[in-house]
């Protein structure tokens, strides 16, 4: 009878022998890829030309790197996303060989152990999943290398544009792999990346969608490039900085199980460039490795000037946390590939219609050392803001050349959205409170400063800020400043943050500022000013200029009377972002991310007297006289000419194809009344008057009710915008009384309103005879007298054209 002893090597020797057995029976790297042609770098491929396939020769196994995947050319939809120069996420992968099969293994770094214990590491990698992405089969083999045939995982759709076309219900499509293909021109090796490129075709398009329909020439066949990226990690020298909540960084975080009980498990660090002083002793330094971003040279002039200009901004950051030239913009060599991961890129996007542009980065998700930095610019950006001035200024007077302010405006804004979206890549969150601070940061949302000059004519010349701004310095000096030997880091950070703080420098970012119940008094997109309440009389004045002025030469001649509505459009809605700033004040609480100790205003409520101004105007936003537009514009404007038809950027209509004004003053009152009687809003203005006596609820519903139902009768058209926003209340208070997410004194609120508007109609429906306005009162009792099911229910008011973004936004990290 043979021992366990033997048993057991007896087993061992089996192994063994199968796998030099196996091992044996595979061909040379050598013999298999000859004929092939090499390409020597990070890691080695080869190309058949005969089967159209690349093999990769694999010599890191159980080496970490980095994989992203990527879309060089894109669907050219905003709606879609799936733009040109698109990153997907940042995985940390390796090659892991089992047998005849070579696997390519995503740790799950979300949860680990940072103990030099490898039992410790070894009991949080087996508590939580891993993810093998994809499966080779070793071909051939020399010493420690494989080769395996990556065909089939480049050739796949790795950034799901099947699963994005149908998220955005546009069609249902397939990957047609008689129709893909490697792509050589875009397929490169490099000592620290390789790169891959493939032709992908996606069919289907029975059911396309329209978006799908307004960009391919063909709906059954859509051709894409994705990209692969297999990138060598960086070193360990990259020292990791802690978030803070006041800094504003994006970053990484991970639950460490090694950390002591009494500590925080939850890891969090900032994502930052690696930058280092030369001599981190001194005052001003160059760097040893300076930050370079490249421009898209598909950009054409004045464009890509003003691209470079904006970008350069953030060299004064760097000059202000003691860097001389560390920040560096260039135009992109025609020799170099905007998806290389070397290559900083601020990328010039092409859509069918305007969107959002953003800043997105490869981050190595160890330590948050940011790798690559991909800024994508839409490029019909600067055009919405040129219509924007053309709206404001009326510049084609016969016989006189057009305004030269038009061009340098939207220059201006093209200059500022660059500095923003490379802000994002250098890791820098939204500040939408910076317009409070006189405009201290370029990751606010600019709306333009426009002005009254003293002959009371619109001034453009100073519609958007130029440099970086006082919190820009701030939030670099955090993140990217390099303390000698010795210095407490933690200490001198924040000392950095509470200098900030003392001169006034709040951060405020998106989930505060984008909220449309939000309560932050100064975080707001899209507004100007020191107080919203006062920039939005400062902004209706304008509003009201550029309609006085607005005629025939608000376009070129020869254009299409119908394309007035077109520029009339951002016009007539000029005030809508300040509208909505203005709207926080109501019910609005004062906060900032402070921390304990750091002194800062914790919660504040804002002022009765502040509130009140906000609530002056937004009544103003829905009466009659802002929403009514002049007879001398409406008769201007014409249906559609044929070839242009209707489309997103104008307004909805009722009335078929003829230019509806009602429906665009619906729009515009339904919008103010979303605002203010947002659910979460009215909660909290009954909250805050029971604790501080403040600007209460039962305030505003009795100051509606006045401006609107008891408000002197007005004649024509503008009695007909008049009561069609009397509807609109009633609407709004019928879907605050019933709705279950707002207070219960809220709701009792709005129906003790609704009580008042039922018992005022029923009074002035005895006083008088047919009428109109006798209708519009019969029709307002009726929809208070139905059920509850369908007061819940009411018609769908229209909405307001797109406005954002302006200049034609984040998600995190866009505008």
């Amino acid at each position: 009878m043979k021992s366990p002893l033997f048993k057991g090597l007896w087993l061992l020797l089996l192994v063994l022998s199968s796998s030099m057995a196996m091992a044996q029976k595979l061909p040379s790297i050598a013999s298999k890829t000859e004929g092939m042609k090499r390409y020597p770098g990070y890691f080695t491929f080869y190309y058949d030309d005969a089967s159209g396939k690349i093999w990769l020769e694999i010599d890191k196994l159980n080496q970490e790197f980095l994989y992203v995947n990527s879309l060089p050319a894109g669907l050219g939809s905003n709606d879609i996303g799936l733009d040109r120069g698109q990153l997907g996420s940042t995985k940390v992968v390796y090659f892991n060989r089992q047998g005849p099969k070579v696997m390519l293994v995503q740790p799950n770094l979300a949860y680990r152990a940072t103990s030099n214990n490898p039992n410790e590491r070894r009991a949080v990698e087996e508590s939580f999943a891993q993810s093998i992405l994809w499966g080779f089969k070793a071909e051939a083999a020399e010493g420690n290398k494989v080769l395996v045939d990556a065909t089939d995982f480049l050739l796949r759709d790795a950034h799901d544009v099947v699963g994005s076309i149908k998220r955005s219900r546009q069609g249902n499509y397939k990957l047609d792999a008689s129709r893909s293909a490697l792509y050589l021109p875009r397929t490169k090796n490099f000592p620290k990346n390789t790169e891959f490129e493939a032709t992908l075709t996606f069919t289907g398009g029975e059911d396309a969608g329209r978006y799908v329909r307004e960009v391919a020439p063909d709906v059954n066949a859509l051709t894409l490039r994705q990209h692969h990226s297999f990138i060598q990690l960086p070193d360990s020298n990259f020292q990791p900085r802690q978030m803070d909540p006041r800094a504003g960084y994006f970053g990484i975080s991970y639950f460490d199980y090694s950390t002591p009980v009494d500590e925080n498990i939850d890891k969090r660090f900032i994502a930052r460039h690696r930058l280092q002083k030369k001599n981190p002793t001194a005052k001003v330094s160059e760097a040893v490795k300076p930050i370079i971003y490249y421009v898209d040279n598909g950009a054409p002039e004045p464009i890509r000037s003003a691209l470079v200009e904006g970008a350069r901004w953030w060299n004064q950051a760097y000059e202000a946390a003691g860097y001389k030239n560390a920040f560096q913009v260039e135009v992109l060599p025609d020799t170099a590939d905007p998806m290389d991961v070397r290559y900083n890129i601020i990328q010039w996007v092409h859509r069918s219609t305007r969107g959002w542009s953003y800043g997105a980065t490869v981050v190595d998700p160890r330590t948050g050392e940011i790798v690559k930095g991909h800024v994508s610019l839409g490029s019909l950006r600067v055009r919405q803001d040129y219509m924007i001035a053309e709206g404001l200024l009326a510049p084609y007077e016969d016989g006189k050349p057009a305004s030269k302010e038009m061009m340098e405006m939207a220059l201006a804004r093209i200059r500022q959205l660059s500095a923003h979206e490379v802000g994002h890549t250098l890791g820098i969150m939204h500040n939408y409170a910076a317009s409070s601070n006189e405009n201290a940061s370029v990751m606010d949302y600019p709306h333009p400063m426009v002005k009254l000059n003293r002959a009371g004519n619109i001034d453009l010349s100073k519609a958007y800020e130029t440099g970086i701004g006082a919190w820009d310095k701030v939030a670099i000096m955090y993140g990217y400043q390099d303390f000698p030997k010795g210095t407490n880091e933690q200490k001198a950070l924040n000392e950095i943050l509470q200098q900030g703080a003392k001169e006034g420098l709040l951060f405020i970012s998106d989930r505060d500022a984008r909220a449309a119940g939000g309560a932050h008094p100064v975080a707001h997109l899209w507004d100007n000013g020191l107080n919203a309440a006062e920039e939005l009389a400062n902004v209706l004045r304008i509003r009201e200029k550029a309609l006085k002025n607005f005629s025939e030469e608000n376009i070129k001649p020869g254009a299409a009377m119908s394309t007035l509505e077109d520029v009339l459009v951002p016009i007539y809605n000029f005030h809508r972002y300040q509208t909505e700033a203005a709207s926080k004040l109501v019910g609005g609480l004062n906060y900032t991310y402070a921390t304990r100790g750091d002194k800062q205003v914790v919660t504040e409520p804002v002022s009765k007297s502040d509130q009140q101004k906000a609530l002056d105007g937004m009544l103003r936003t829905i009466s009659s006289e802002v929403l009514t537009l002049p007879e001398d514009i409406i008769k201007l404007i014409p249906p559609r000419a044929p070839g242009l038809g209707n489309n997103r950027e104008l307004f909805a209509k009722r009335t078929g194809l003829t230019f509806d004004p009602l429906a665009a003053a619906e729009a515009s009152a339904d919008f103010s009344l979303s605002l203010l009687l947002h659910p979460e809003r009215a909660s909290r203005l009954v909250e805050l008057n029971a604790r501080h006596s403040s600007l209460g609820l039962q305030d505003v519903t009795e100051q509606l009710i006045d401006k609107t139902w008891k408000a002197r009768r007005e004649k024509g058209l503008q009695e007909v915008v008049q009561m069609q926003t009397e509807q609109l209340v009633l609407t709004h208070l019928l879907q605050l009384a019933h709705n279950e997410n707002t207070s219960y004194q809220a709701r009792a609120i709005a129906t003790a309103a609704l009580q008042q508007i039922k018992d005022y109609a029923n009074r002035k429906r005895n006083e008088g005879s047919s009428s109109p306005y006798q209708a519009h009162l019969a029709f307002a009792l009726d929809r208070l007298n139905r059920p509850v099911t369908e007061e819940i229910k009411p018609s769908r008011s229209l909405d307001l054209p797109p406005g954002a973004p302006i200049g034609s936004g984040e998600v995190i990290g866009c505008e």
